[in-house]
């Protein structure tokens, strides 16, 4: 079935100088490239780090100081595929800055993949949380027969270095873990995403090597589901079979298959505002980051509408933290490097409305990526 794809063409003359340049990041651990001055005028916000190549960025506030969990990409030799194969990323490092806008350290190497014991490759968007002075890392890698799971490691300390619990999480599967803790001290992970985070392979139950590479393929039936469940009291487990997260249109109807501008594609979150639970997520092949307001946890959660329009670049995948009496999304584009793989974390004010609502931000301010159509 042909997938409709929206290819955002601004990057092109930047990552045509950067070829020129030779500014190509190395597998390992090569600086990134500084931007242009006029190109980065048009940016809303500016990247947070330039000595490596950051992305889907987790953000909490502990103890007053912001501390950014993202993935670290690498420059690898892998095509790029719609399943995301190019996306080679083997460790983590942590961000951490006293104030938003302030210096950021980049921490050493938190967790290698190759200190993962069941892990295998791709070490894609992490989380972390923090329960009685222990801090959790949770992310996804894919195993030795190519299957994604969830794993955790723990630090006394949010930089780490962090130690990975020998197996995954029992029940785990897919990408994006984020970790949401309540007021009342219980902790629920959100996770899942489809195409190459391997979601719908899971339609029956069960992993399916040979299941669909995009979706459930019914565009007029409805979407596949992010998964949540209620974490054990150690944070280690999940508490409970994860379930599907239900998200409705303001009918109470489900998001359709085929409703690309609005179903869950991935990068799930949640955050708390005025007693309302906000799941943010990303669309995927259309490039929204979008909204849902529900009473639980558990939801059903209402579609609400846009958090931010397209970046530069395919993937989008942010957080949303508050800091200082006031609210802020991190996200990421491609500003430094122009491709797809090679990304960087930055962050900018976000705003809720008197009615609940959540401001819709536009991270280009001139010179708008061209974005077109293809098949």
């Amino acid at each position: 079935m042909p997938r409709t794809r929206r290819i955002l063409l601004g990057t092109l003359p930047l990552a045509m100088a950067l070829l020129t340049a030779g500014c190509q990041q190395s597998a390992d651990n090569a600086q990134a490239p500084a931007a242009n001055a006029a190109d980065a005028s048009k940016y809303l916000s500016q990247p947070l780090v330039k000595d490596i190549y950051t992305a889907d960025p987790s953000a909490h506030v502990w103890d007053g100081k912001i501390y950014v969990y993202p993935s670290h990409d690498i420059d690898g030799p892998t095509a790029e595929d719609d399943l995301g194969s190019h996306f080679e990323m083997r460790d983590y490092r942590v961000l951490s800055m006293d104030k938003i806008g302030g210096p950021v350290t980049v921490g050493p190497v938190a967790l290698d993949v190759k200190d993962v014991p069941w892990a295998d490759r791709q070490m894609w968007a992490p989380d972390a949380a923090r329960k009685n002075g222990t801090y959790y890392l949770y992310f996804p890698a894919k195993d030795k027969e190519g299957v994604f799971r969830i794993g955790v490691a723990t630090s006394k300390d949010p930089m780490g270095p962090f130690k990975a619990q020998p197996q995954p999480i029992k029940g785990s599967y897919s990408i994006d873990p984020a970790v949401f803790t309540d007021d009342d001290g219980a902790s629920y992970m959100y996770f899942g995403g489809i195409w190459g985070g391997q979601l719908q392979r899971y339609a029956n139950g069960k992993y399916d090597p040979n299941g669909s590479k995009t979706d459930l393929e019914q565009d007029d039936k409805p979407a596949l589901l992010p998964r949540v469940a209620k974490m054990t009291g150690d944070m280690l487990e999940f508490a409970e079979t994860p379930r599907p997260l239900q998200i409705v249109d303001e009918q109470g109807k489900p998001l359709l298959g085929g409703d690309h501008d609005r179903r869950f594609f991935e990068a799930s979150w949640m955050h708390k505002f005025n007693g309302k639970y906000y799941f943010s997520y990303s669309t995927g092949d259309t490039h929204y980051l979008v909204y849902a307001v529900g009473d639980s946890p558990y939801g059903p959660f209402t579609y609400k509408g846009r958090i931010l329009e397209p970046v530069e670049g395919w993937t989008t995948h942010h957080s949303i933290a508050e800091w200082d009496g006031r609210w802020w999304l991190f996200y990421a584009d491609t500003q430094l490097s122009g491709q797809t793989r090679l990304r960087n974390v930055k962050v900018t004010e976000l705003h809720h409305n008197d009615d609940g609502s959540i401001r819709t931000i536009n991270p280009i301010l001139s010179g708008a990526a061209t974005k077109s159509a293809a098949q």
